[in-house]
């Protein structure tokens, strides 16, 4: 008897029409993000496309959507990989009903709707919310230093900016000598030689000009040398609101009062602050956005990425600090989460704050109490046993004796057990140590897809487990 094995005829045609229902397990994730983007608001998505139906077709902006919330979800965030997958991965096929965006669509879609892909965050946390998955009792609040998509040694000087600036032109002049000969090289073409035509012309670049500034504003440049200018602008705006500030304050001392309104009794003695000539300060021409920020595992050119979370590891509050120190983001960070909330329904305010050393700001602690908020926040590293000199007595006793108690201990772990594992589980299980886009605005649209990718992450598993 002959063996029985079922055929592989590769060659034989489909008798009927796939269908994609069947290509994917009912628990899978790409239902899930493809039930949630259906409950999403994504008018801020469609406002930006023609109502008249003219020009080339676009891709559903629901279908993109998808795209990079199940790309973001699963790891694969470059363009490129996203692209790859699309032909290769069952699932990204199924997200895309069998449709190829290629990685420059991808990538522009990605760029053009950087805001409202931001606001997804707020969307998605009114779905965690509507599944009773958001619990405010204790909150933690943790920040950490992803890398940027640039490197410290494209950090430069202002000298050296002006020198690379200086050297670029030179090297222009001599292509265009080239290319242009004795001609000017700046002849109006045929078409723009009529006054009629060129005030059209003027008037058209003038508006794509105001538009395109207006839709840059917060941008980093793509060309280089805009950037260089635009880092050189930085650092003379710098230099000059340093210069203005101590003519402020010497003005003061020369009238025997100090900034905060006191008279000071040495003002004759003041020596003013030597100022440079020309600025002093760094900037990197890659991310001028960016900044050298210390980490425990050395200096790192980046971001430094905040978050509240909640027990159950749900982040209600997302944003990006340039600053290497936390404590400028703990008062800030509670109002963006209250905001989050609010905005998702939900109208119970954080019952307890709970946050590491580095948070620690007397001002911004007494103003959540002040609101009703409790805080719990480390005075104090966890190497350091005793207590800091100089800060002994009021709020800096009073927690140490808190943190002291089985009960204030016990609160206090669940900061970590928190909020650590989200930086873990965004960082090291889906590869985001570092940010694709330049420019604060477009980082920060990536922190929040990330975040709200890890809250849809938590809420499959909360269906799955109701299931």
């Amino acid at each position: 008897m002959a063996q029985n094995f079922i055929g592989c005829d590769r060659d034989q045609e489909l008798l009927l029409p796939p269908s994609l229902r069947e290509w994917l397990p009912e628990g899978h994730l790409a239902w899930c993000v493809l039930e949630s983007v259906d409950e999403l608001d994504l008018g801020a998505f469609y406002d930006a496309y023609r109502l008249d139906g003219h020009g080339r077709a676009a891709h559903d902006p629901a279908m993109m959507v998808a795209l990079l919330i199940y790309g973001y979800a699963t790891g694969v965030r470059t363009s490129r990989t996203i692209e790859r997958h699309c032909h290769d991965d069952v699932a990204f096929r199924v997200i895309t009903a069998n449709q190829t965006p290629d990685h420059a669509t991808i990538a522009r879609f990605r760029a053009r709707h950087e805001t409202a892909i931001a606001g997804l965050f707020g969307s998605v946390l009114e779905l965690c919310a509507r599944a009773g998955m958001v619990e405010v009792g204790v909150v933690a609040v943790d920040g950490s230093k992803i890398a940027a998509a640039a490197t410290h040694h494209a950090t430069r000087t202002y000298r050296q900016i002006a020198e690379e600036i200086v050297k670029e032109a030179g090297e222009l002049d001599a292509a265009e000598d080239e290319l242009y000969g004795d001609a000017r090289g700046d002849e109006l073409p045929e078409g723009l030689r009529t006054a009629t035509q060129r005030r059209a012309r003027l008037r058209e670049a003038r508006l794509a000009l105001d538009a395109e500034r207006a839709a840059e504003a917060k941008k980093v440049p793509r060309d280089r040398d805009e950037r260089l200018e635009e880092c050189r602008t930085r650092l003379v705006e710098d230099w000059r609101l340093e210069r203005r500030v101590e003519a402020e304050h010497e003005a003061w001392r020369a009238q025997g009062i100090a900034s905060n309104g006191r008279r000071c009794m040495n003002a004759h003695a003041y020596r003013p602050a030597v100022l440079p000539d020309e600025p002093e300060g760094k900037i990197n021409v890659t991310d001028p956005d960016s900044r050298n920020l210390n980490t425990t595992r050395g200096w790192v050119q980046g971001y430094n990425a905040q978050a509240v979370v909640t027990t159950n590891q749900i982040v209600i509050a997302a944003e990006i600090s340039t600053e290497s120190l936390d404590s400028p983001n703990l008062q800030p960070m509670i109002a963006t989460a209250r905001q989050e909330l609010e905005h998702a329904g939900i109208t119970d305010r954080p019952g307890v704050v709970v946050a590491d050393a580095g948070y620690w700001k007397n001002d911004a602690i007494e103003a959540l109490v002040g609101q009703g908020i409790q805080t719990l926040i480390a005075p104090d590293a966890d190497r350091r046993k005793a207590p800091r000199p100089g800060r002994r007595g009021g709020l800096y006793d009073f927690t140490r004796r808190v943190l002291a108690t089985d009960w204030g201990h016990e609160l206090y772990l669940k900061r970590q057990g928190s909020v650590e594992p989200v930086f873990g589980q965004i960082k090291a299980n889906r590869h985001a140590d570092r940010f694709l886009r330049r420019g604060r605005s477009a980082v920060r649209s990536e922190w929040r897809l990330l975040t709200a990718t890890h809250n849809l992450l938590k809420l499959h598993k909360h269906q799955l487990a109701a299931a």
